[in-house]
């Protein structure tokens, strides 16, 4: 077992969980405040989001009351060889699109490959793999 993120976003978690399933090829399964009978948000707003059937776990919801959304500082996301490098390339890409590219997706002087970036919605990522 490792720990899953649970990441609480600003109101976007319905786009931000969709976007990650598109990504990493996952299921997704969206639950809102009105069917788990919460009041302390809007009805459709997400309270409890999660990755399924994939290679990355996941969870998120949309933050409420006084919780802080995310924001990550001194923390990644790692996915170091855990697919094959084209998939490592294309997820690199896709995670890219709308974000930011931290370090770009090369190979390094001991020949191993990786890149860092920050997606659209603010999570920070290293992906890499061996040649």
């Amino acid at each position: 077992m490792s720990p899953t993120p649970y990441v609480l976003f600003p109101g976007t978690a319905r786009e931000a969980l969709t976007f990650y399933g598109e990504v990493f090829g996952c299921g997704v399964q969206l639950h809102t405040y009105e069917e788990f009978s919460r009041e302390d948000g809007p009805a459709d707003a997400v309270a409890h989001g999660l990755l399924t059937d994939g290679p990355v776990a996941l969870y998120g919801s949309d933050a409420s009351g006084d919780q802080a959304p995310v924001r990550l500082e001194g923390m990644m996301l790692s996915l170091l060889g855990t697919a094959p490098p084209e998939t490592m390339r294309g997820w690199f890409a896709r995670l890219s699109d709308g974000g930011r590219v931290v370090e770009a997706l090369e190979t390094r002087p001991w020949g191993a490959s990786d890149g860092q970036v920050v997606d659209r919605h603010g999570l920070h990522w290293l992906i890499g793999f061996e040649a």
